[in-house]
């Protein structure tokens, strides 16, 4: 399938294969930076205010990184920066809420075993956010999602497939819902406008600010 005719470049401001493949499905070209950024560092008592302060910094942070670069020089078209981070759902930034608790990505083994068992069997609120800026003009638009997610019981080995790959250490809350070993023990997904939040966003915006 051919890119979409653009009138405008992306610079996606993330690695995760995921949110590639949404840019590629949805037809468009796209450059890829990441930002280094201590998320531990930026703290916020409610969840929304959190994945939302967290892409603003991821941006603020590409945005730096850019003026040393050469990627703007001698582009005529507006360049559109949309900012993100490793979660749950593979989409956008966010953060997991569980009984009433955020958790982002655990920080060792015994954390994550204890964030999925936590899980098993029952449910966790998800909240993530995206965040578009024209960095010719300024502008910048974004907004954030919540959804439910139900789960079946997870067995210990899959558990402990999950920690020895590592997958755990790179998600908030510690499960990546559309990895292989998890996708058959999520029961449920309540607010399916969560999952549309990035692509519905990015509609809006990208006609909206350029």
């Amino acid at each position: 399938m051919a890119a979409a005719e653009s009138s405008f470049k992306i610079i996606l401001g993330s690695s995760s294969m995921a949110r590639q493949r949404i840019l590629a499905e949805m037809r468009y070209e796209f450059t890829i930076m990441t930002a280094d950024i201590d998320e531990k560092s930026i703290r916020k008592e409610k969840p929304e205010d959190l994945v939302t302060a967290l892409a603003e910094a991821k941006a603020i942070a590409i945005m730096a990184r850019l003026q040393h670069t050469d990627i703007l020089k001698n582009v005529a078209c507006p360049t559109l920066l949309i900012t993100a981070d490793t979660d749950l759902c593979g989409l956008f930034m966010q953060v997991v809420v569980y009984k009433g608790t955020i958790r982002e990505k655990p920080c060792n083994e015994d954390e994550a075993r204890e964030f999925i068992k936590g899980y098993s069997g029952g449910h966790a609120a998800v909240v993530g956010s995206v965040l578009v800026t024209n960095l010719n003009s300024g502008a910048s638009k974004g907004g954030w999602e919540s959804a439910e997610v139900y789960f079946h019981d997870i067995p210990n080995e899959v558990i402990d497939s999950l920690i020895d790959e590592g997958i755990p250490f790179k998600v908030a809350g510690g499960l990546m819902l559309e990895h292989p070993l998890t996708l058959p023990f999520v029961d449920a997904v309540v607010s399916f406008a969560f999952f549309r939040c990035f692509i519905a966003l990015s509609f809006d915006i990208l006609g909206d600010i350029t």
